[in-house]
């Protein structure tokens, strides 16, 4: 059986069961906030307990490394449209410790993107065309820095008003642990 499968059909039991009963909220956050972490695995559901959020309290933006890349990219219009669509009042960017994106080697990475199939040819195409696809794919060095780089893109941002606290914080996927990394009540 497929995993897409065994999604499917546990999906058609939990709604003939009427297991989404408990999940039952509204589109908007009870806690007013947004929250942009990585993707990993580890925080799927312990950034919420550690950060005492249940569902419905919190709209929660997934991006490797928790990173802003672009200002005027995905990440960053979800954050857009939280605060002014979706009723957030403040943004806590939660980076973790021994991230992925911490490891991330842009050559290693184009060379398994060719191992699983991708023509060289398109590389070299998109490298000619003025994309520096090894600064596209690097991650970062030092998780704090990264998440306070993040917090500096999103409180600068042109769009983004100045009284919205945008506070930085870094997560111990082990434990749980918050180190605050920067308060944005000191800045709003």
């Amino acid at each position: 059986m497929t995993m897409l499968k065994d999604i499917l059909e546990f999906n058609g039991d939990f709604v003939q069961e009427k297991k989404y009963e408990p999940f039952i909220t509204t589109k908007y956050p009870d806690k007013r906030i947004v929250v942009l972490s990585c993707m990993d695995t580890r925080l799927v559901e312990l950034l919420p307990k550690a950060m005492n959020l249940r569902n419905g309290d919190v709209k929660i933006v997934k991006s490797a490394g928790a990173l802003v890349s672009h200002p005027f990219g995905a990440v960053m219009r979800s954050l857009l449209v939280a605060v002014y669509e979706l009723q957030a009042d403040e943004v806590y960017v939660v980076g973790h410790y021994d991230c992925g994106m911490s490891a991330v080697d842009p050559e290693a990475m184009l060379s398994k993107m060719v191992e699983r199939g991708i023509n060289p040819e398109t590389i070299k195409m998109m490298e000619y065309s003025g994309i520096d696809l090894k600064e596209f794919l690097r991650g970062f060095g030092d998780v704090a820095t990264s998440v306070k780089k993040s917090v500096d893109t999103i409180r600068n941002h042109p769009l983004m008003v100045k009284n919205v606290p945008v506070h930085g914080l870094v997560i111990d996927p082990n434990t749980g642990r918050l180190d605050l990394i920067d308060d944005g009540n000191k800045q709003a």
